[in-house]
């Protein structure tokens, strides 16, 4: 006799067949495709990859206002596609390119159960603020924090494009049945957001650090192979929260993951407190700055 499959199990796998079918992206513009191509190559003349670049005027605009937002804190201002290369370098332009690209391919359209202006924000925010914590922790590579931070919620607006009778049942249970977040996700696909974030990812061969930071960012010291990072992404998360800017409903009732403070060597909840305090102002001027949205 076949024993019976508990309820959650059979959620997650009838969940996992249609990710598995969405696990191709929609193409990207063909630009920005020559570009990521180009950015490959470290002997790329860098007229060459403006050339192209220079041909999606929106990629542009996008561009010039990452490079002059309080992230990176040019003392001069990026004007022009040439001098961003420049400045920025491959590495990071294809780190910025690589999350607008994806962000392109996932956008939705905004109904009352998701405001895509409001995520894309949130996401973006979060990015930014997870590549300047990674530098002050002296993390070896920022950007990897940046488009890890850009992409820790990716499985919400999964969730809401491919699994809409799904996504507003969630939205039920978690605004009149008093659910959280995590029991309404099992409760409906057997699968959470972090858990959609981190089957794609992890299809699309990223770097598993970045797709554990995705897996674990609601709870970084669980994380296997790299606890810091998964722990910046969740500080920057909960920083968003704390000082409400740019933060979601989804995480109004977010827990922080007290082990945070001895990964991050923090000292104690106090200094928690003054350090999160401390960066007011930056999250503010990186929400100023979020024009692209």
């Amino acid at each position: 006799m076949i024993k019976e499959m508990p309820a959650n199990q059979a959620k997650r796998q009838k969940t996992e067949l249609v990710l598995v079918n969405i696990c191709n992206l929609p193409p990207i513009p063909k630009v920005t495709k020559e570009a990521l191509d180009l950015l490959n190559n470290d002997n790329t003349p860098i007229n060459t990859l403006s050339k192209v670049v220079s041909r999606d005027q929106g990629l542009v605009t996008k561009i010039l206002t990452i490079a002059n937002s309080p992230m990176y804190g040019l003392q001069r201002r990026v004007t022009t596609i040439d001098f961003a290369i420049l400045v920025l370098g491959f590495k990071e332009l294809k780190n910025i390119i690589t999350v607008l690209s994806l962000m392109e391919s996932f956008i939705n359209k905004t109904d009352k159960y998701l405001n895509q202006k409001e995520f894309w924000l949130h996401s973006y925010l979060t990015g930014t603020a997870s590549k300047r914590l990674a530098e002050e922790f002296d993390y070896p590579n920022s950007g990897e924090a940046f488009i890890a931070g850009f992409l820790h919620d990716m499985g919400i607006t999964l969730m809401h494009r491919y699994f809409h009778t799904s996504f507003i049942s969630i939205n039920d249970m978690l605004l009149k049945r008093n659910f959280s977040l995590h029991e309404a996700e099992l409760n409906t696909l057997g699968m959470t957001h972090q858990d959609i974030g981190f089957f794609l990812v992890k299809k699309w061969n990223f770097p598993m650090p970045l797709c554990e930071a995705i897996l674990y960012h609601h709870k970084p010291s669980a994380a296997e192979q790299n606890k810091v990072l998964s722990s910046i992404i969740h500080l920057a998360d909960y920083m968003t929260v704390k000082l409400d800017l740019g933060s979601s409903y989804w995480d109004r009732n977010m827990k922080f993951d007290e082990n945070v403070i001895n990964i991050l060597n923090l000292s104690d909840e106090p200094s928690l407190d003054n350090f999160i305090n401390d960066h007011v102002e930056i999250f503010k001027s990186q929400l100023e700055s979020a024009t692209i949205f």
